[in-house]
C-alpha cells in the first residue's frame, strides 16, 4: 500500500462532485503524486488529445471519474451527447492507458446498467440480462461499454483494470440545476425556493412510489480508495462478474426522500404529485454483499448527507 502512495495517478473528471470527493480522499490518505486536467485543458473526447496527454504525463494509475452526468430529463432530452461523449471519453483513456502500461484502471459506472425490471437488490450477475430503462438507455449503454473495455482488456492483455458502479449519488459540488439534475438536488432547490418565496405547495415528477438508494459522495469516495488499495482485475472477473457495486444497500421511496429533504428545509406547505410525468424505474437497489464482505461499508446516514448538501446548496446559492 505505501508504495502507492507515490505512484502518479491520473484522476480524470476531478472537478465534478464524484471527482472531488476521490480528489480530496486520496489527498487526505497521502497521496502527492495526483494528475489533474480542466477540460478547457484536455478535451477526453478527443484521441490525440489524450494521448498525447499520457505521453507527456506517464500516470501509472488511472480513476475514470470523468463522464456527461444528468438526471432523467437530461438523460432523455440529450441522448445522442450522452452516448457519444461517454463513448469517447472512457474508449480514449482505457486504451490509451494500455498502450502506455497503466498499472491500475478504476472506471466508474453507474447503477443505471442493470435492466430496468431486474430482481431487487440489484446483483452484479445481472448486468446485460433484460432491457433497460427506456430514458437513460443511451447513457447506461455507454457505461456498459466502458466496463466491457476493461473487462477485455484483462482477458486479453491481463490489464488490472475493472469497472465499480456506484448507486445515486450526492453531496458537496453537486448539480442543482433543475433542467440536469438528479432528484435529490433538485429536491433540496424546489423546497428550498418554495420556502424562500413562501409557495403553497411543490410539484413533483411522478408518483412518489419509485424506490431509489442514496450514497453521500465522501462515502464514494472512500469505497474508490479502498479498492485502489485492496482489489485487483482478477478479483472481479474471475469471480464471474463484471463490476463491483458499491451502495448502501437501504432504500425508500421518493415521497419519503421528499419528507424528509422538506422537513430538513423547514419547509410548511403540501407536495403534490404530477403523475402525467414519467417515474423511471420502479426500484435501484443495490446489492451490495460483495464489496461488504471485501470490508468496505458506507458511514453516513442518509439524514446526515442530506444536512450536510443542503449547507453546501446554502453557501454556493449565497
Amino acid at each position: 500500500m505505501n508504495n502507492l502512495l507515490n505512484k502518479k495517478i491520473y484522476l480524470a473528471g476531478h472537478s465534478g462532485m464524484v471527482g472531488s470527493a476521490i480528489f480530496k480522499q486520496l489527498k487526505n490518505k497521502g497521496y502527492n503524486n495526483l494528475l489533474t486536467k480542466s477540460l478547457s485543458e484536455l478535451d477526453l473526447t478527443r484521441q490525440e488529445s489524450v494521448e498525447k496527454y499520457f505521453e507527456n504525463e506517464k500516470p501509472e494509475i488511472v480513476i475514470v471519474a470523468a463522464a456527461k452526468v444528468g438526471g432523467i430529463l437530461a438523460n432523455n432530452t440529450y441522448r445522442a451527447e450522452f452516448i457519444y461523449d461517454n463513448l469517447m471519453i472512457e474508449a480514449n483513456i482505457i486504451n490509451t492507458a494500455h498502450k502506455h502500461g497503466v498499472e491500475k484502471l478504476i472506471f466508474l459506472g453507474s447503477s443505471c446498467i442493470y435492466p430496468k425490471l431486474a430482481p431487487q437488490p440489484l446483483k452484479e450477475e445481472y448486468l446485460l440480462s433484460d432491457y433497460l430503462e427506456e430514458t437513460n438507455e443511451p447513457y447506461a449503454i455507454a457505461k456498459i461499454a466502458g466496463i466491457k473495455l476493461c473487462e477485455n482488456y484483462y482477458r486479453q492483455y491481463k490489464c488490472n483494470f475493472f469497472s465499480a458502479m456506484p448507486t445515486n449519488l450526492y453531496g458537496p459540488n453537486d448539480n442543482f440545476n433543475l433542467e440536469t439534475s438528479h432528484v435529490l438536488p433538485a429536491l433540496i432547490r424546489k423546497f428550498h425556493e418554495a420556502k424562500k418565496e413562501n409557495k403553497p405547495e411543490v410539484i413533483l415528477w411522478g408518483t412518489g412510489n419509485p424506490k431509489r438508494e442514496f450514497l453521500f459522495v465522501d462515502d464514494l469516495a472512500e469505497a474508490i480508495v479502498f479498492l485502489l488499495e485492496n482489489i485487483n482485475s482478477e478479483d472481479i472477473y474471475e469471480k464471474g462478474i463484471s463490476q463491483i457495486n458499491i451502495g448502501t444497500g437501504e432504500d425508500l421511496t421518493i415521497n419519503e426522500l421528499a419528507e424528509i429533504i422538506k422537513n430538513i428545509i423547514g419547509y410548511t406547505g403540501n407536495i403534490t404529485y404530477d403523475s402525467s410525468k414519467p417515474d423511471g424505474t420502479p426500484r435501484k437497489l443495490m446489492d451490495v454483499t460483495r464489496i461488504h464482505n471485501l470490508g468496505w461499508k458506507h458511514k453516513t446516514s442518509l439524514e446526515d448527507g442530506i444536512k450536510k448538501s443542503y449547507e453546501y446548496f446554502k453557501e454556493i446559492e449565497g
